[in-house]
């Protein structure tokens, strides 16, 4: 009798539990995401390394990059073109390429994104505060120009809108960083 009410309950419960669990993952050029188990960040095998392929593919030339950065640091219809995962993986490649030449200062935020955890899991309005405070506590070190010191600063002042604060802020480090520039 117990066993027949336990099944009863499982199969009556258990797919609206799945599906409280289960959050449509993020995905990054339709293929997958930072929280996917075949992502593998880092790694030559697995989805993360097919997506930086496409990116650095993307992003090869200095126009093209330009261009990023130029949407990202203005609020337009533009900006909500632009895929913010896509952003969070071009971030990613900078910070990854950034700390192979010895600079470590978003080493730290790299390691959160590569955990999935931190920037994933939540609320995105939350996650995103939580990328954009650890980006903003770090951004001194990369030497931006007064402008964009000043633009970094005021970033929550300017804008209420977590999508808008996002973009710019890493419109800001991507300009800083030398993204244009020096590339993937």
């Amino acid at each position: 009798m117990i066993s027949s009410l336990l099944w009863l309950l499982v199969f009556t419960l258990l797919p609206s539990i799945s599906i409280a669990f289960s959050a449509s993952p993020k995905l990054i050029y339709g293929v997958s995401g930072w929280t996917s188990s075949d992502w593998n960040w880092g790694s030559p095998f697995g989805t993360g390394h097919d997506c930086a392929m496409i990116c650095r593919q993307r992003y090869s030339t200095p126009q093209a990059r330009a261009e990023l950065v130029d949407a990202l640091l203005i609020e337009s219809s533009q900006t909500d073109k632009l895929d913010f995962e896509e952003v969070k993986l071009v971030l990613a490649l900078v910070w990854q390429k950034a700390r192979k030449t010895g600079l470590e200062s978003y080493g730290l935020v790299l390691d959160e994104m590569a955990k999935a955890e931190r920037y994933e899991v939540g609320e995105e309005e939350e996650c995103s505060r939580l990328l954009i405070q650890d980006i903003q506590k770090r951004y001194m070190w990369l030497e931006p120009e007064v402008d964009d010191k000043v633009a970094m600063n005021l970033l929550w002042y300017e804008t209420e809108d977590y999508n808008v604060a996002r973009m710019r802020c890493s419109g800001l480090v991507l300009k800083s960083i030398g993204f244009v520039e020096d590339g993937l």
